[in-house]
Parts: structure tokens; C-alpha cells; sequence
């Protein structure tokens, strides 16, 4: 079954102007599944991060919010390169993980080229 979401993935894949992605929304819709399937279809690698279940990696990651400190970290941990372009990292439940949260910023303006997806139930709208 393919979902309509996959096509804003591709766009948003595709675009000059990518940012880190934040999808929210309600528990058991869906989120997790579609970001994991549209990982391992459209990039060489996946690298997944449960913020709520991995605490050993959250909180290594809670450390610092700079950028190669966190790819290195995530390399270390997973023994798998971080290609940009070619690798699509998916922090899920990232509510869990306040810094992580945080360093999307850091991802945006100083590592734009890291194609950053992130997840969470309970993040707050700020419109």
C-alpha cells in the first residue's frame, strides 16, 4: 500500500532547500512504519534511534548537540558510515531526548547535507 506522505518524503528527499523534518502526531498512526519503510526504499542506509528505548544512546547524544560529535557518535554505535546524501537518520520519540530536539537546529544550519527525519507523539505544536 503506498501512502500519500511518500510522495512529500520524495520532495522534501529531493529539495535544495531540505531541512531536518519533523513529524508529529497522535500514538499508533503510523509515523515509525512509514519513515523506516521510506528509509530502506529510498536511501543506502538507515540509521534508526529510539530515543525512548535506547537510553545509552540518548544519553550520549544528551551530551552535546554538535553535529560531528553525534555523527560520530551514531557511527560508533551502529559501526555503519554516515554518508550524507545517503544516509537518512530517523530519531523516533525525540520528545524523549530535549538536546537531540535541540541539535536539529545545528543539523540545519551547519550540516545541511545529513538528510535528518524526526518523529514523536508527544511534541507540542508551537503555532
Amino acid at each position: 500500500m503506498r501512502r500519500e506522505i511518500v510522495d512529500d518524503l520524495l520532495k522534501w528527499k529531493k529539495s535544495k532547500n531540505r531541512k531536518p523534518l519533523i513529524i508529529h502526531g497522535a500514538r499508533q498512526v503510523g509515523k515509525t512504519y512509514i519513515i523506516k519503510q521510506f528509509g530502506k526504499e529510498y536511501y543506502d542506509n538507515l540509521i534508526y534511534v529510539n530515543f525512548e528505548t535506547n537510553h545509552e544512546l540518548s544519553s550520549e547524544i544528551a551530551e552535546s548537540i554538535d553535529v560531528k560529535y553525534i555523527i560520530n557518535k551514531l557511527e560508533l554505535f551502529y559501526g555503519e558510515k554516515i554518508l550524507p546524501e545517503k544516509t537518512l537518520i530517523f530519531f523516533d520519540e525525540i520528545q524523549s531526548n530535549e538536546r537531540a530536539l535541540t541539535s536539529l537546529k545545528y543539523f540545519c544550519e551547519d550540516a545541511p547535507e545529513y538528510h535528518i527525519i524526526a518523529a514523536g507523539s508527544l511534541l507540542r505544536n508551537s503555532n
